[in-house]
């Protein structure tokens, strides 16, 4: 079985439309697909450039539940990101960044961490990816930096087996702390630090 690491925002139900947007603005321009309709709890209705379940139907999820996507994104090239991509044969776009996809996203309109949040859970497809993912800075940076922007509570980094996982983003400031770790000795201290996700 391959590694599975990703990426974990956990943010307010509110701001879940802005961080797709904001997400979306990460897909390459080469990238052609539809877009796909997608109707948010609360009525928001978005046109994003990607795939649910690799198909472009258009999505319901005004009830709650759960939302899949496909995406491919866009990263800002350190060493890593560029061995990655000389392995995999990706050229950098005309800004320079390198698309890499697919990344995998979930979206939980009810955190399984909080009920009051909302959370989006990225996925790396590979094994490669996932070791990039974790050893790459400006991939961190890219969640991170969605995390601030959509005013999430928390990044985690998360290598999917249950083990370990690295806090990257907490309560508007950059961190690195493990949970379980001196500070946090398990989610639910870590948890206990979110802000009231009403106001």
């Amino acid at each position: 079985m391959g590694l599975t690491y990703g990426y974990d925002i956990h943010l307010p139900p509110r701001n879940v439309a802005r961080a797709l947007t904001d997400l979306a603005g990460l897909t390459p321009p080469s990238r052609d697909v539809p877009p796909l309709a997608l109707t948010l709890p609360g009525g928001d209705r978005l046109a994003l450039p990607f795939t649910s379940r690799f198909e472009s139907e258009p999505v319901d999820c005004s009830a709650g539940g759960t939302l899949e996507l496909d995406t491919s994104l866009l990263f800002g090239v350190d060493d890593v990101v560029r061995e990655y991509a000389e392995h995999c044969g990706h050229e950098p776009e005309a800004d320079g960044r390198i698309a890499i996809g697919y990344v995998y996203l979930t979206v939980r309109f009810e955190s399984p961490l909080h009920p009051d949040y909302a959370s989006m859970e990225f996925w790396a497809a590979t094994s490669t990816m996932s070791r990039m993912f974790e050893r790459s800075a400006t991939v961190r940076e890219v969640f991170t930096g969605l995390t601030a922007a959509a005013g999430g509570a928390c990044c985690l980094f998360d290598t999917g087996d249950g083990g370990t996982q690295r806090v990257c983003w907490l309560n508007g400031e950059p961190a690195d702390e493990p949970v379980p770790g001196p500070r946090y000795p398990d989610l639910r201290a870590l948890v206990d630090t979110w802000p009231d996700p009403g106001r």
